[in-house]
């Protein structure tokens, strides 16, 4: 077993805990908060053992990986903390704000012997990892480009405390561009160079539900970015993210090659469908999709595996960092109006083994 401290018990922590407090590898040990009130009420929920402060949850001494799911002001901050006390990490989405921070970030976990890890782990997934395979096997020929589509009116509407995702650090990009970056740079390797424009479609925006329902607040991103991406394999892609329009669409991934195009599933899904369009035919065709759907967690459990295995993980700070690289150039280039080189990278990634799953306890465990 695993000792986990889950800090940051916000909305997405009870996606984490369902699942955490369910895989038979992983023990959470404790939850915690700035409102210790809160963190007490999550733990008594999901019947974990303790609660407190994090400085408190993350130094027992049973704690093994910190997940840090504070908002992302205070990723660096925590994610710091835990390595100081000599634990493992796993953050969510960003890393950092800024690529010079996660860098640091890495390499002070780095000199403590010690692993990060980051979200999103939707690629590690059934429907991303038959995505990942299908490539892999040269069902769509050589990989060539990709085209992905992410837009809403953006998430006031429904989210009770929505103002963080218009702050540095988020907004369309850096909330949902992590999902579409990651898929693309498991697929096609890293980023060489970006190019983007973006604009901003309103100043301020309103709270739409629960108790702050009516609240203005002020919007500090871009909340419309467009970019084209250039990959050292030689591929290249077009991506909108987008909270600017009334229209919603999302999920849209398609992976053009010489021989087919695939159409992967939404990066923020665990599951299916993944279709294949063969040239010259005038249907898409289903893929049989394999993998875990376990959901949100899925990367804790595959890296303190990985962990005890003495092997790499596949969610790892390296490509949270390249991912969070290629958004700062994003952004950059959107002020610059030029082209903007990323120069980081990471390990090739593989895909999961067949049967690989997190719900489903190691032979000899």
């Amino acid at each position: 077993m695993t000792g986990v401290a889950v800090v940051g018990c916000g909305t997405i922590s009870h996606a984490y805990l369902r699942n955490l407090t369910a895989f038979p590898d992983i023990e959470v040990i404790g939850c915690a908060d700035l409102d210790v009130e809160r963190a007490t009420e999550v733990a008594a929920q999901y019947g974990v053992p303790y609660a407190g402060e994090p400085a408190e949850i993350i130094a027992r001494p049973e704690v093994s990986i910190v997940v840090n799911l504070t908002v992302p002001a205070a990723h660096v901050e925590v994610s710091l903390a835990a390595i100081r006390a000599g634990k493992h990490v796993y953050v969510e989405k960003p890393l950092a704000l800024d690529a010079e921070a996660g860098r640091a970030l890495l390499a002070e976990a780095d000199a403590a012997g010690l692993r990060v890890g980051c979200a999103p782990d939707t690629f590690l997934g059934a429907g991303l990892q038959t995505a990942q395979r299908a490539v892999a096997d040269g069902l769509i020929g050589t990989p060539g480009s990709a085209i992905t589509l992410l837009q809403g009116p953006g998430p006031e509407s429904w989210h009770p405390s929505p103002q963080f995702l218009y702050q540095r650090g988020a907004g369309p990009l850096f909330d949902m561009g992590p999902y579409y970056l990651t898929a693309l740079a498991v697929l096609f390797g890293p980023v060489t160079r970006v190019a983007a424009n973006g604009s901003r479609a309103h100043t301020r925006r309103t709270i739409g539900s629960g108790p702050l329902a009516g609240t203005g607040f002020d919007v500090e991103v871009l909340t419309h970015v467009s970019a084209l991406l250039e990959f050292a394999s030689g591929a290249t892609a077009t991506s909108v993210f987008s909270f600017d329009s009334p229209l919603p669409r999302h999920g849209f991934v398609e992976i053009t090659g010489t021989e087919a195009t695939l159409a992967a599933p939404d990066p923020n899904t665990f599951t299916g469908p993944v279709r294949l369009r063969r040239t010259g035919s005038g249907d898409w065709a289903e893929l049989p999709v394999g993998g875990s759907t376990a959901g949100r967690g899925t990367g804790v459990a595959e890296m303190a595996r990985a962990i005890a295995a003495g092997v790499p993980h596949r969610a790892s700070g390296e490509l949270a960092l390249h991912v969070l690289d290629v958004m700062t150039a994003i952004l950059r280039s959107a002020e610059s109006a030029e082209f903007v080189p990323v120069t980081s990278g990471f390990a090739p990634v593989p895909p999961l083994p067949d049967g690989w799953d997190p719900a489903v306890a190691l032979p000899g465990a």
